[in-house]
């Protein structure tokens, strides 16, 4: 049976949609898709074919990345008139690297109801099945397209210890791995592919030995380890420091940046005092 809204008022109910199998949708989604008139979703094409195998007809209306900012206004127009309405994206879960999150504060602003089913999201399985330590663990979404931006988000990440996951495209996923190898060192990762679709796979493994058999086809979620190494640590030597982010994957080199920024010294002393012989 539909939940009513919190107070009588007209709401937006944020609906989560199957990612690949249609078995997955929810009981209590199927029956607020029922009750509403309006669907707003990120591409009508995607949302007609879920509507479709459950054999209803609803209006579609786009809500986008291009176009939510004037869409809005739409979604607020039919709250006022007291029709509930639903928030859908193509797959997942509205707003979780995808669009809506203008149109949920927008609606909030304006003191209607916003409420969220629980359903179906991609990184939740894929942090489950990695045998990885989840806690505890970041969602980051998707790294920026441009591979220089992409490094640079790396870099700022590198010495964060919690669990990390990402989203990433099929033309991406080597490059990315390439940077992570590059920024991360060679950390124990897990990418789960084609959730929930017929050739769903998981690859496990160092970083290295993963970009030896990922596939660049499907979309894919990216478990990575966070930094566990502890470096700084007074009593450790110069050494003794280095050589623990040598264990950890990294090159001597990178483990002497990593090193001289721990303890806020110039790399050339680190990399003086590593190389002198005792």
């Amino acid at each position: 049976m539909k939940q009513e809204s919190y107070d009588g008022k007209a709401t937006l109910y944020l609906v989560s949609t199957p990612i690949g199998n249609m078995g997955d949708i929810t009981y209590r989604s199927v029956e607020i898709l029922k009750s509403v008139d309006i669907i707003f979703s990120e591409d009508t094409r995607v949302t007609l074919s879920l509507l479709e195998y459950l054999g209803l007809k609803k209006k579609l209306i786009a809500l986008h990345d291009h176009n939510e900012d004037v869409v809005k206004e739409k979604v607020l127009n039919y709250l006022k008139d007291g029709k509930d309405i639903v928030l859908v994206t193509d797959r997942g879960t509205p707003i979780i690297s995808d669009p809506g999150f203008k149109t949920v504060r927008y609606v909030i602003e304006n003191n209607f109801n916003v409420v969220a089913l629980p359903g179906a999201t991609a990184f939740v399985p894929a942090i489950i099945v990695s045998g990885i330590n989840p806690e505890p663990f970041i969602f980051y979404g998707f790294l920026n397209s441009k591979e220089n931006k992409r490094k640079e988000e790396l870099e700022l990440l590198s010495d964060e210890n919690k669990t990390m996951i990402f989203y990433e495209a099929p033309h991406r996923i080597i490059n990315t791995l390439k940077l992570m190898l590059e920024v991360f060192g060679d950390r124990n990762i897990s990418i789960s592919r084609e959730i929930t679709k017929k050739f769903e796979s998981v690859y496990r493994g160092k970083i290295s030995e993963v970009l030896e058999i990922i596939p660049e086809k499907g979309e894919f979620v990216i478990v990575v380890e966070g930094n566990n190494s502890n470096n700084f640590d007074d009593s450790l030597s110069i050494k003794e420091a280095v050589n623990l982010y040598v264990s950890a994957g990294f090159d001597v080199m990178t483990s002497i940046k990593k090193v001289a920024k721990d303890r806020g010294v110039p790399k050339g002393e680190i990399y003086k005092e590593y190389h002198r012989e005792d």
